[in-house]
Protein backbone atom coordinates (compact mmCIF):
# COMPACT_ATOMS: atom_id res chain seq x y z
CA UNK A 1 0.00 0.00 0.00
CA UNK A 2 0.99 3.67 -0.50
CA UNK A 3 2.16 5.99 2.34
CA UNK A 4 2.18 9.96 1.85
CA UNK A 5 5.59 9.99 1.22
CA UNK A 6 5.39 7.79 -1.99
CA UNK A 7 2.32 10.19 -3.31
CA UNK A 8 3.29 13.10 -2.18
CA UNK A 9 7.62 13.21 -2.79
CA UNK A 10 6.88 14.28 -6.59
CA UNK A 11 9.73 11.49 -7.99
CA UNK A 12 11.78 13.45 -5.36
CA UNK A 13 14.02 10.51 -3.11
CA UNK A 14 14.56 11.38 0.78
CA UNK A 15 16.84 9.26 3.05
CA UNK A 16 14.73 8.53 6.02
CA UNK A 17 15.29 11.38 8.87
CA UNK A 18 13.91 12.11 12.23
CA UNK A 19 12.55 15.49 11.90
CA UNK A 20 10.94 17.77 14.96
CA UNK A 21 7.38 18.00 14.74
CA UNK A 22 5.55 20.73 13.11
CA UNK A 23 2.59 21.90 15.05
CA UNK A 24 -0.89 20.36 13.23
CA UNK A 25 1.60 18.35 10.64
CA UNK A 26 1.40 14.41 10.43
CA UNK A 27 4.24 12.02 9.75
CA UNK A 28 4.53 10.97 5.89
CA UNK A 29 5.05 7.41 7.00
CA UNK A 30 0.96 7.53 7.20
CA UNK A 31 -1.24 5.31 4.99
CA UNK A 32 -2.35 7.00 2.07
CA UNK A 33 -6.03 5.91 0.58
CA UNK A 34 -5.52 5.22 -2.93
CA UNK A 35 -9.05 3.77 -3.47
CA UNK A 36 -10.57 7.18 -2.20
CA UNK A 37 -7.69 9.22 -3.94
CA UNK A 38 -5.94 7.40 -6.37
CA UNK A 39 -2.24 7.96 -7.15
CA UNK A 40 -1.10 8.88 -10.69
CA UNK A 41 2.53 8.86 -11.78
CA UNK A 42 3.94 12.09 -14.44
CA UNK A 43 3.03 10.93 -17.89
CA UNK A 44 -0.29 8.82 -16.84
CA UNK A 45 -2.92 9.40 -19.76
CA UNK A 46 -5.66 9.43 -17.05
CA UNK A 47 -4.58 13.05 -16.24
CA UNK A 48 -5.85 14.21 -20.05
CA UNK A 49 -9.70 13.26 -19.01
CA UNK A 50 -8.96 14.71 -15.02
CA UNK A 51 -11.00 18.05 -15.57
CA UNK A 52 -13.25 19.18 -18.80
CA UNK A 53 -12.40 21.49 -20.96
CA UNK A 54 -8.50 20.90 -20.66
CA UNK A 55 -5.86 21.37 -18.05
CA UNK A 56 -6.22 22.74 -14.68
CA UNK A 57 -2.92 24.22 -13.44
CA UNK A 58 -2.06 25.07 -9.86
CA UNK A 59 0.27 28.32 -8.44
CA UNK A 60 1.96 27.64 -5.59
CA UNK A 61 3.13 31.07 -3.99
CA UNK A 62 4.99 32.01 -0.40
CA UNK A 63 6.24 34.80 1.43
CA UNK A 64 9.89 33.14 2.37
CA UNK A 65 12.07 33.87 3.88
CA UNK A 66 11.36 33.47 6.68
CA UNK A 67 12.90 34.24 10.11
CA UNK A 68 12.88 31.27 11.93
CA UNK A 69 10.30 31.48 14.96
CA UNK A 70 8.09 33.37 12.64
CA UNK A 71 5.02 32.07 10.18
CA UNK A 72 5.75 31.50 6.64
CA UNK A 73 2.52 31.83 4.64
CA UNK A 74 1.57 29.76 1.33
CA UNK A 75 -0.99 30.31 -1.45
CA UNK A 76 -1.89 28.17 -3.83
CA UNK A 77 -4.36 29.45 -6.09
CA UNK A 78 -5.90 26.84 -9.75
CA UNK A 79 -5.97 27.93 -12.82
CA UNK A 80 -8.86 26.53 -15.01
CA UNK A 81 -9.34 26.43 -18.53
CA UNK A 82 -10.27 29.27 -20.55
CA UNK A 83 -13.82 30.80 -19.98
CA UNK A 84 -14.41 28.83 -16.88
CA UNK A 85 -14.34 30.06 -13.61
CA UNK A 86 -15.39 29.25 -9.97
CA UNK A 87 -19.44 30.70 -9.19
CA UNK A 88 -20.47 31.91 -5.33
CA UNK A 89 -21.66 28.53 -4.29
CA UNK A 90 -17.92 26.65 -5.33
CA UNK A 91 -19.51 25.44 -8.59
CA UNK A 92 -17.77 25.75 -12.25
CA UNK A 93 -19.12 27.28 -14.74
CA UNK A 94 -18.71 29.23 -18.14
CA UNK A 95 -18.69 32.26 -18.33
CA UNK A 96 -21.10 34.13 -20.20
CA UNK A 97 -20.22 35.76 -23.69
CA UNK A 98 -16.86 33.51 -24.19
CA UNK A 99 -15.90 32.50 -27.27
CA UNK A 100 -14.93 29.19 -25.61
CA UNK A 101 -17.40 25.81 -26.52
CA UNK A 102 -19.94 24.96 -25.66
CA UNK A 103 -21.77 28.23 -25.92
CA UNK A 104 -23.13 29.69 -22.47
CA UNK A 105 -27.30 30.28 -22.89
CA UNK A 106 -28.54 33.74 -21.58
CA UNK A 107 -30.95 32.14 -20.38
CA UNK A 108 -29.65 29.03 -18.22
CA UNK A 109 -25.87 28.79 -16.80
CA UNK A 110 -24.10 26.14 -18.47
CA UNK A 111 -22.18 24.26 -15.75
CA UNK A 112 -18.67 22.35 -15.83
CA UNK A 113 -19.12 20.83 -12.46
CA UNK A 114 -22.51 21.16 -10.75
CA UNK A 115 -21.71 20.08 -7.32
CA UNK A 116 -24.09 21.60 -5.79
CA UNK A 117 -26.59 19.41 -7.64
CA UNK A 118 -24.89 16.40 -6.29
CA UNK A 119 -24.79 17.38 -2.92
CA UNK A 120 -28.59 17.84 -3.05
CA UNK A 121 -29.46 15.02 -4.76
CA UNK A 122 -27.70 12.44 -2.11
CA UNK A 123 -24.72 11.81 -3.82
CA UNK A 124 -22.83 13.44 -1.35
CA UNK A 125 -24.78 14.13 1.92
CA UNK A 126 -27.98 12.27 2.32
CA UNK A 127 -26.58 8.75 1.53
CA UNK A 128 -25.83 5.88 3.47
CA UNK A 129 -22.68 5.55 2.20
CA UNK A 130 -21.55 9.37 2.37
CA UNK A 131 -19.32 9.52 5.31
CA UNK A 132 -17.04 7.62 3.47
CA UNK A 133 -16.38 10.25 0.94
CA UNK A 134 -16.08 13.38 3.42
CA UNK A 135 -12.26 12.14 4.54
CA UNK A 136 -9.20 12.87 3.83
CA UNK A 137 -6.95 10.43 2.26
CA UNK A 138 -5.69 9.63 5.86
CA UNK A 139 -9.00 8.97 7.06
CA UNK A 140 -9.75 11.94 9.10
CA UNK A 141 -13.07 13.75 8.52
CA UNK A 142 -13.50 16.90 7.19
CA UNK A 143 -13.60 19.71 9.84
CA UNK A 144 -17.31 20.98 9.56
CA UNK A 145 -17.12 24.64 9.74
CA UNK A 146 -20.36 26.79 8.20
CA UNK A 147 -20.10 26.06 4.05
CA UNK A 148 -17.61 22.86 4.37
CA UNK A 149 -19.86 21.09 1.79
CA UNK A 150 -19.19 23.80 -0.68
CA UNK A 151 -15.52 23.17 -0.70
CA UNK A 152 -14.74 20.83 -3.47
CA UNK A 153 -11.32 20.67 -3.59
CA UNK A 154 -8.79 18.86 -1.01
CA UNK A 155 -5.47 19.95 -0.73
CA UNK A 156 -2.69 18.21 1.13
CA UNK A 157 0.93 20.00 1.36
CA UNK A 158 4.02 18.32 2.10
CA UNK A 159 7.19 19.43 3.53
CA UNK A 160 9.70 18.66 6.47
CA UNK A 161 9.01 14.90 5.93
CA UNK A 162 5.30 15.67 7.55
CA UNK A 163 2.16 16.45 5.39
CA UNK A 164 -0.81 19.21 5.96
CA UNK A 165 -4.81 18.70 4.40
CA UNK A 166 -7.42 20.89 4.06
CA UNK A 167 -10.32 21.11 2.04
CA UNK A 168 -10.97 24.28 -0.01
CA UNK A 169 -12.06 26.12 -2.92
CA UNK A 170 -10.04 27.50 -5.95
CA UNK A 171 -7.31 28.84 -3.69
CA UNK A 172 -6.07 28.26 -0.29
CA UNK A 173 -3.91 29.94 2.22
CA UNK A 174 -2.26 28.61 5.09
CA UNK A 175 0.51 29.34 7.01
CA UNK A 176 3.46 27.15 9.04
CA UNK A 177 5.58 28.01 12.10
CA UNK A 178 9.21 28.01 11.34
CA UNK A 179 10.12 27.50 14.88
CA UNK A 180 11.36 23.34 14.26
CA UNK A 181 12.64 24.12 11.12
CA UNK A 182 15.83 23.99 9.91
CA UNK A 183 17.80 26.77 8.57
CA UNK A 184 18.16 26.73 4.58
CA UNK A 185 16.30 26.03 1.59
CA UNK A 186 13.45 23.60 1.70
CA UNK A 187 10.56 22.08 -0.95
CA UNK A 188 6.83 22.98 -0.47
CA UNK A 189 4.78 20.40 -2.08
CA UNK A 190 1.42 20.41 -3.06
CA UNK A 191 -1.64 17.86 -4.22
CA UNK A 192 -5.14 19.16 -5.11
CA UNK A 193 -7.99 16.68 -5.88
CA UNK A 194 -11.33 17.77 -6.72
CA UNK A 195 -14.88 16.21 -6.01
CA UNK A 196 -15.80 13.24 -7.88
CA UNK A 197 -18.62 10.84 -7.76
CA UNK A 198 -17.63 8.07 -6.58
CA UNK A 199 -13.85 8.99 -5.46
CA UNK A 200 -11.65 11.99 -5.87
CA UNK A 201 -9.84 12.84 -8.74
CA UNK A 202 -6.28 14.41 -8.98
CA UNK A 203 -6.26 17.18 -10.74
CA UNK A 204 -2.89 19.15 -10.60
CA UNK A 205 0.52 19.26 -8.47
CA UNK A 206 2.91 22.16 -7.34
CA UNK A 207 6.08 23.27 -5.35
CA UNK A 208 7.90 26.12 -4.35
CA UNK A 209 10.95 26.64 -2.92
CA UNK A 210 11.23 28.52 1.11
CA UNK A 211 13.77 29.79 2.68
CA UNK A 212 14.45 29.52 6.83
CA UNK A 213 16.98 31.88 8.30
CA UNK A 214 18.45 33.51 11.46
CA UNK A 215 18.97 36.46 9.35
CA UNK A 216 16.24 39.31 9.64
CA UNK A 217 15.37 39.47 5.92
CA UNK A 218 15.92 43.50 5.39
CA UNK A 219 15.54 45.66 2.47
CA UNK A 220 17.69 49.39 2.32
CA UNK A 221 16.30 51.90 -0.43
CA UNK A 222 18.24 55.09 -0.84
CA UNK A 223 16.96 58.35 -2.40
CA UNK A 224 18.59 61.92 -2.69
CA UNK A 225 17.17 64.74 -4.47
CA UNK A 226 19.46 65.56 -6.76
CA UNK A 227 19.98 61.95 -8.02
CA UNK A 228 19.01 61.25 -11.74
CA UNK A 229 19.43 57.55 -11.33
CA UNK A 230 18.34 56.15 -7.86
CA UNK A 231 19.58 52.45 -8.92
CA UNK A 232 23.00 53.36 -10.11
CA UNK A 233 24.49 53.69 -6.24
CA UNK A 234 26.09 56.93 -7.56
CA UNK A 235 25.11 59.96 -5.37
CA UNK A 236 26.00 63.75 -4.76
CA UNK A 237 28.62 65.11 -2.38
CA UNK A 238 27.36 67.48 -0.43
CA UNK A 239 23.36 66.58 -0.36
CA UNK A 240 21.48 64.23 2.20
CA UNK A 241 20.95 60.78 1.22
CA UNK A 242 17.90 59.10 2.93
CA UNK A 243 18.00 55.73 4.20
CA UNK A 244 14.73 53.47 4.44
CA UNK A 245 15.17 50.34 5.50
CA UNK A 246 12.08 47.83 5.55
CA UNK A 247 12.30 44.31 7.36
CA UNK A 248 10.29 41.64 5.30
CA UNK A 249 8.44 40.40 8.82
CA UNK A 250 4.74 39.54 6.96
CA UNK A 251 3.56 37.20 9.85
CA UNK A 252 4.45 40.82 12.44
CA UNK A 253 6.69 38.01 14.84
CA UNK A 254 9.23 41.15 15.47
CA UNK A 255 5.94 43.81 16.62
CA UNK A 256 6.78 43.17 19.71
CA UNK A 257 10.45 43.33 19.77
CA UNK A 258 13.06 46.32 20.35
CA UNK A 259 14.95 46.76 17.02
CA UNK A 260 18.19 49.17 16.71
CA UNK A 261 19.57 50.08 13.09
CA UNK A 262 23.77 50.69 13.50
CA UNK A 263 25.43 52.62 10.64
CA UNK A 264 28.75 52.60 9.36
CA UNK A 265 28.61 55.73 6.24
CA UNK A 266 31.89 54.25 5.34
CA UNK A 267 33.75 57.41 5.10
CA UNK A 268 35.33 57.78 9.02
CA UNK A 269 32.09 59.68 10.41
CA UNK A 270 32.23 56.86 13.03
CA UNK A 271 29.00 54.15 13.90
CA UNK A 272 25.41 55.87 14.17
CA UNK A 273 22.51 53.88 16.25
CA UNK A 274 19.23 54.96 15.99
CA UNK A 275 15.65 53.84 16.52
CA UNK A 276 14.37 54.59 13.56
CA UNK A 277 14.04 52.63 10.11
CA UNK A 278 14.70 56.18 8.16
CA UNK A 279 17.96 57.90 8.59
CA UNK A 280 19.65 60.17 6.38
CA UNK A 281 23.56 60.99 5.94
CA UNK A 282 25.45 63.57 3.81
CA UNK A 283 29.16 62.40 2.26
CA UNK A 284 31.15 65.22 2.27
CA UNK A 285 34.05 63.83 0.15
CA UNK A 286 34.22 62.30 -3.15
CA UNK A 287 35.01 58.73 -3.63
CA UNK A 288 33.84 55.19 -3.38
CA UNK A 289 32.95 54.01 -0.04
CA UNK A 290 31.49 50.80 1.73
CA UNK A 291 28.13 50.92 3.80
CA UNK A 292 27.51 48.65 6.98
CA UNK A 293 24.19 48.11 8.66
CA UNK A 294 23.29 45.99 10.86
CA UNK A 295 19.75 45.62 12.66
CA UNK A 296 19.13 43.96 15.79
CA UNK A 297 16.10 42.71 17.43
CA UNK A 298 15.59 42.02 20.97
CA UNK A 299 12.26 39.25 20.74
CA UNK A 300 10.39 38.52 23.97
CA UNK A 301 9.74 34.64 24.82
CA UNK A 302 8.68 33.50 28.30
CA UNK A 303 11.48 33.34 30.52
CA UNK A 304 12.87 30.35 31.89
CA UNK A 305 13.46 29.00 35.70
CA UNK A 306 17.22 30.60 36.50
CA UNK A 307 18.44 27.66 37.34
CA UNK A 308 21.86 25.51 36.35
CA UNK A 309 21.03 23.32 33.43
CA UNK A 310 22.64 20.46 31.70
CA UNK A 311 24.25 21.48 28.22
CA UNK A 312 21.48 21.26 25.66
CA UNK A 313 20.84 18.74 23.59
CA UNK A 314 21.79 18.68 19.81
CA UNK A 315 19.35 19.04 17.18
CA UNK A 316 16.82 16.25 16.54
CA UNK A 317 17.23 16.59 12.94
CA UNK A 318 20.25 15.28 10.88
CA UNK A 319 20.77 16.88 7.36
CA UNK A 320 24.33 16.91 5.41
CA UNK A 321 24.90 20.63 6.52
CA UNK A 322 26.47 20.90 9.94
CA UNK A 323 26.29 24.50 10.26
CA UNK A 324 22.61 23.99 10.19
CA UNK A 325 21.40 21.09 11.22
CA UNK A 326 22.02 21.85 14.93
CA UNK A 327 19.47 24.67 14.58
CA UNK A 328 16.58 23.36 15.83
CA UNK A 329 18.04 24.12 19.76
CA UNK A 330 19.63 27.66 18.65
CA UNK A 331 16.22 29.43 20.13
CA UNK A 332 17.15 28.58 23.58
CA UNK A 333 20.36 28.76 23.18
CA UNK A 334 22.59 31.11 25.83
CA UNK A 335 23.95 32.48 22.69
CA UNK A 336 20.80 33.60 21.39
CA UNK A 337 19.46 34.56 25.15
CA UNK A 338 22.40 35.64 26.99
CA UNK A 339 20.24 37.63 29.84
CA UNK A 340 18.59 33.80 30.76
CA UNK A 341 16.48 33.49 27.90
CA UNK A 342 13.60 35.99 28.43
CA UNK A 343 14.89 37.24 24.92
CA UNK A 344 16.09 36.36 21.74
CA UNK A 345 18.02 38.05 19.70
CA UNK A 346 18.68 38.18 16.19
CA UNK A 347 20.43 40.01 13.34
CA UNK A 348 20.09 40.92 10.12
CA UNK A 349 22.89 42.33 7.86
CA UNK A 350 23.15 44.64 4.95
CA UNK A 351 26.03 45.87 2.94
CA UNK A 352 26.77 47.67 -0.36
CA UNK A 353 29.31 49.91 -2.39
CA UNK A 354 28.26 53.56 -3.11
CA UNK A 355 30.34 56.09 -5.24
CA UNK A 356 29.99 60.16 -4.29
CA UNK A 357 30.48 62.46 -6.99
CA UNK A 358 30.30 66.18 -7.24
CA UNK A 359 26.73 67.04 -8.63
CA UNK A 360 24.59 70.22 -9.59
CA UNK A 361 23.01 71.44 -6.44
CA UNK A 362 21.15 74.52 -7.54
CA UNK A 363 19.44 76.20 -10.68
CA UNK A 364 18.64 80.32 -10.14
CA UNK A 365 17.13 82.14 -12.77
CA UNK A 366 18.35 85.56 -12.02
CA UNK A 367 17.13 87.21 -14.24
CA UNK A 368 14.25 87.32 -17.22
CA UNK A 369 14.20 90.27 -19.74
CA UNK A 370 11.61 91.16 -23.05
CA UNK A 371 13.84 91.49 -26.33
CA UNK A 372 12.41 93.71 -28.88
CA UNK A 373 11.48 92.32 -32.27
CA UNK A 374 11.83 93.75 -35.63
CA UNK A 375 8.04 93.87 -37.71
CA UNK A 376 9.00 90.58 -39.42
CA UNK A 377 9.32 88.98 -36.26
CA UNK A 378 6.41 90.62 -34.40
CA UNK A 379 4.39 87.73 -34.18
CA UNK A 380 6.41 85.92 -31.27
CA UNK A 381 7.84 87.46 -27.82
CA UNK A 382 11.29 86.49 -27.04
CA UNK A 383 12.50 86.35 -23.76
CA UNK A 384 15.58 85.84 -22.38
CA UNK A 385 16.46 83.90 -19.15
CA UNK A 386 20.02 84.36 -17.47
CA UNK A 387 20.29 81.17 -15.32
CA UNK A 388 23.52 80.39 -12.52
CA UNK A 389 23.89 77.05 -11.06
CA UNK A 390 26.00 75.28 -8.11
CA UNK A 391 27.89 72.49 -7.56
CA UNK A 392 29.22 70.50 -11.03
CA UNK A 393 28.77 71.67 -14.51
CA UNK A 394 26.07 71.14 -16.31
CA UNK A 395 26.21 69.51 -20.35
CA UNK A 396 22.31 69.37 -20.99
CA UNK A 397 19.38 72.06 -20.46
CA UNK A 398 15.93 71.23 -20.74
CA UNK A 399 13.17 73.95 -21.10
CA UNK A 400 9.27 73.22 -20.69
CA UNK A 401 6.46 75.67 -21.09
CA UNK A 402 2.95 74.51 -20.06
CA UNK A 403 -0.17 76.13 -19.90
CA UNK A 404 -0.82 78.81 -16.45
CA UNK A 405 -1.84 75.41 -14.23
CA UNK A 406 1.50 73.55 -15.37
CA UNK A 407 -0.52 70.71 -16.11
CA UNK A 408 -0.30 70.63 -19.91
CA UNK A 409 3.08 71.26 -21.57
CA UNK A 410 2.86 73.47 -24.60
CA UNK A 411 6.42 73.08 -26.03
CA UNK A 412 9.76 71.03 -24.55
CA UNK A 413 13.09 71.19 -26.06
CA UNK A 414 16.68 69.61 -24.76
CA UNK A 415 19.42 70.16 -25.97
CA UNK A 416 23.49 69.32 -25.19
CA UNK A 417 25.36 72.69 -23.50
CA UNK A 418 29.28 73.25 -23.31
CA UNK A 419 30.45 75.01 -19.77
CA UNK A 420 33.77 75.40 -19.42
CA UNK A 421 34.38 77.81 -16.20
CA UNK A 422 31.73 79.55 -14.45
CA UNK A 423 27.97 78.50 -14.58
CA UNK A 424 26.21 81.30 -16.47
CA UNK A 425 24.43 80.54 -19.19
CA UNK A 426 21.55 82.80 -21.04
CA UNK A 427 18.07 80.78 -22.74
CA UNK A 428 16.34 82.62 -25.58
CA UNK A 429 12.90 81.51 -25.63
CA UNK A 430 10.07 82.31 -28.37
CA UNK A 431 6.47 82.87 -27.09
CA UNK A 432 3.88 82.84 -29.89
CA UNK A 433 0.95 83.78 -28.35
CA UNK A 434 0.23 86.19 -25.00
CA UNK A 435 -0.92 84.24 -22.22
CA UNK A 436 0.27 83.43 -18.92
CA UNK A 437 2.81 80.42 -19.14
CA UNK A 438 4.44 78.00 -16.68
CA UNK A 439 8.27 77.66 -17.48
CA UNK A 440 10.70 74.82 -16.12
CA UNK A 441 14.49 74.74 -16.55
CA UNK A 442 16.51 72.01 -16.18
CA UNK A 443 20.33 71.71 -15.56
CA UNK A 444 21.67 67.99 -15.83
CA UNK A 445 25.08 65.82 -15.85
CA UNK A 446 25.42 62.15 -16.69
CA UNK A 447 24.63 61.65 -12.96
CA UNK A 448 22.70 64.58 -11.23
CA UNK A 449 19.97 67.37 -11.94
CA UNK A 450 18.06 70.31 -10.46
CA UNK A 451 15.54 73.17 -11.92
CA UNK A 452 14.16 76.64 -11.42
CA UNK A 453 10.30 77.36 -12.07
CA UNK A 454 8.35 80.62 -12.76
CA UNK A 455 5.30 81.88 -13.90
CA UNK A 456 5.64 84.62 -16.96
CA UNK A 457 2.66 86.81 -18.41
CA UNK A 458 3.54 87.78 -22.04
CA UNK A 459 1.47 90.28 -23.58
CA UNK A 460 2.06 90.87 -27.04
CA UNK A 461 3.37 94.03 -28.60
CA UNK A 462 2.52 96.58 -30.67
CA UNK A 463 2.67 96.76 -34.36
CA UNK A 464 5.97 98.00 -34.34
CA UNK A 465 6.85 94.58 -32.97
CA UNK A 466 8.30 95.97 -29.64
CA UNK A 467 6.90 94.86 -26.54
CA UNK A 468 6.05 97.27 -23.20
CA UNK A 469 7.57 97.15 -20.12
CA UNK A 470 10.51 94.84 -19.16
CA UNK A 471 10.15 93.68 -15.34
CA UNK A 472 12.76 92.54 -14.56
CA UNK A 473 12.98 90.19 -10.83
CA UNK A 474 16.00 89.22 -8.98
CA UNK A 475 16.06 86.34 -6.07
CA UNK A 476 17.07 82.57 -5.03
CA UNK A 477 14.79 80.18 -6.80
CA UNK A 478 14.25 76.79 -4.82
CA UNK A 479 15.98 73.75 -6.50
CA UNK A 480 13.82 70.63 -6.89
CA UNK A 481 15.52 67.30 -8.79
CA UNK A 482 13.34 65.04 -10.27
CA UNK A 483 12.30 61.67 -9.09
CA UNK A 484 12.92 58.60 -10.84
CA UNK A 485 14.20 54.67 -10.80
CA UNK A 486 15.55 55.24 -14.37
CA UNK A 487 17.97 56.47 -16.85
CA UNK A 488 16.76 59.56 -18.36
CA UNK A 489 18.32 60.91 -22.04
CA UNK A 490 20.03 63.58 -22.41
CA UNK A 491 17.50 65.00 -24.85
CA UNK A 492 14.56 64.03 -23.18
CA UNK A 493 12.96 64.80 -20.48
CA UNK A 494 9.85 64.63 -18.25
CA UNK A 495 8.34 67.51 -16.07
CA UNK A 496 5.49 67.15 -13.11
CA UNK A 497 3.78 70.86 -13.63
CA UNK A 498 3.46 73.04 -10.50
CA UNK A 499 0.20 73.93 -9.09
CA UNK A 500 -1.09 77.04 -10.22
CA UNK A 501 -4.61 78.40 -11.06
CA UNK A 502 -5.17 81.54 -14.58
CA UNK A 503 -6.95 83.65 -11.93
CA UNK A 504 -3.46 84.01 -10.23
CA UNK A 505 -1.77 85.52 -12.61
CA UNK A 506 -1.49 89.57 -12.59
CA UNK A 507 -3.31 90.95 -15.71
CA UNK A 508 -0.98 93.76 -16.38
CA UNK A 509 0.69 94.98 -19.93
CA UNK A 510 4.37 93.72 -20.72
CA UNK A 511 6.06 90.97 -19.28
CA UNK A 512 5.44 90.24 -16.05
CA UNK A 513 7.47 87.13 -13.64
CA UNK A 514 6.09 85.29 -10.75
CA UNK A 515 8.45 83.29 -9.11
CA UNK A 516 7.61 79.76 -7.64
CA UNK A 517 9.13 76.80 -5.73
CA UNK A 518 7.94 73.71 -7.06
CA UNK A 519 8.72 70.05 -8.20
CA UNK A 520 9.02 69.48 -11.50
CA UNK A 521 8.82 65.83 -13.99
CA UNK A 522 9.63 66.21 -17.54
CA UNK A 523 7.50 65.49 -20.54
CA UNK A 524 8.69 63.06 -23.44
CA UNK A 525 8.19 64.80 -26.49
CA UNK A 526 8.96 68.17 -28.25
CA UNK A 527 6.84 69.99 -30.25
CA UNK A 528 8.48 73.78 -30.68
CA UNK A 529 9.78 75.23 -33.65
CA UNK A 530 13.22 76.30 -34.11
CA UNK A 531 13.19 76.50 -29.83
CA UNK A 532 16.75 78.02 -29.29
CA UNK A 533 18.06 81.13 -30.90
CA UNK A 534 21.59 81.17 -31.29
CA UNK A 535 22.15 84.90 -32.87
CA UNK A 536 23.74 86.19 -29.90
CA UNK A 537 26.97 85.08 -28.52
CA UNK A 538 27.06 83.41 -25.11
CA UNK A 539 22.59 82.71 -25.87
CA UNK A 540 21.55 79.14 -25.97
Amino acid sequence: SLGFQDVLSHGRTSPVTSYKKLQGWSSDQNKWNEKLYPFWEEGDPRWKDCWKGGRVTAKLDTDSPALVGSNVTFVVTLQFPKCQKEDSDGNIIYERNCTQDPPTSQDQQVYVYNWTEWIDSCGWENCTSNHSHNVFPDGRPFPHYPGWRRRNFVYVFHTFGQYYQTTGRSSAVFSVNTANITLGKHVMAVSIYRRGHSAYVPIARASAVYVVTDKIPIFVSMFQKHDRNISDSIFIKDSPITFDVKIHDPSYYLNNSAISYKWNFGDGSGLFVVSSSTTSHTYTLQGNFTLNLTVQAIIPVPCRPVTPTAPLPTSAVTTGASSNSDFSTTVESMEDNPDGGCHIYRDGYYRTGISIVEGILEVNIIQMTSIQTTESQAENSLVDFVITCQGSLPTDVCTVVSDPTCQVSKSVVCDPITVTDECLLTIRRAFEEPGTYCINITLGDDTSQALASALISVNGGSSSGTTEGVFIFLGLLAVFAAIGAFVLYKRYKQYKPIERSVGQAENQEGLTAHFSNFKAIFFPSSTERNPLLKSKPGIV
